[in-house]
């Protein structure tokens, strides 16, 4: 690259001027990705799931891998039995079984006969007995719309461009704070100047 060139990109009104122009509209997006973040680290922290996690965590499950045959068979078959009742012959996405904890369960995800993700089936792992029918969807909302998955493949590209424009703003600032740093202070004031 020629000497001149590659000096007049380094220049400080370059940088400047770069990192004004990408600040503005990533200020926009940066805003929209920490409100979402938020969102999403509520939901987690205050969520059903996280809930039954912390209460779950320093349980001993009474299945132990020589055990699981007998104890994974008899509440998947009636699980398997209740949702015939509820769903008919819906095809199943998958199926998770929560062993430890006061109310064991099973949990089946159902999909459409056309495609897609349809019903969360919870049963209780000792009776067989639907304890929660609810609408399934493989991420939720707010997760989609935090990554941009919720505006489609576009909006994952769009997603990625957003975030490679605050990378370049947070490295251009750190660019411009290092070229007028004062070589001449001391102790803190040589950071924070």
């Amino acid at each position: 690259m020629d000497k001149t060139l590659s000096s007049l990109l380094l220049t400080q009104t370059f940088l400047r001027k770069w990192h004004r122009w990408i600040g503005f509209p990533a200020a926009v997006f940066l805003l929209f990705a920490a409100v979402t973040g938020v969102l999403v680290a509520c939901t987690e922290f205050f969520g059903e799931e996280e809930a039954l996690r912390e209460a779950t965590r320093a349980l001993v499950s009474p299945v132990t891998v020589r055990t699981l045959g007998a104890a994974c068979a008899e509440p998947l078959r009636k699980a398997f039995a209740t949702a015939a009742a509820q769903a008919g012959d819906a095809p199943v996405d998958k199926v998770t079984i929560e062993f430890k904890g006061a109310h064991p369960s099973v949990t089946i995800f159902t999909g459409k006969v056309t495609g897609g993700e349809d019903r969360r089936l919870v049963f209780d792992a000792t009776t067989g007995a639907l304890v929660k029918n609810a609408a399934y969807v493989d991420k939720p909302l707010i997760h989609r719309i935090h990554s941009g998955e919720a505006f489609g493949d576009g909006g994952l590209v769009f997603a990625m461009l957003w975030g490679c424009a605050l990378a370049v703003l947070s490295l251009s600032g750190l660019l411009i704070y290092w070229r007028m740093h004062r070589q001449n202070l001391t102790g803190l004031k040589r950071i924070f100047w």
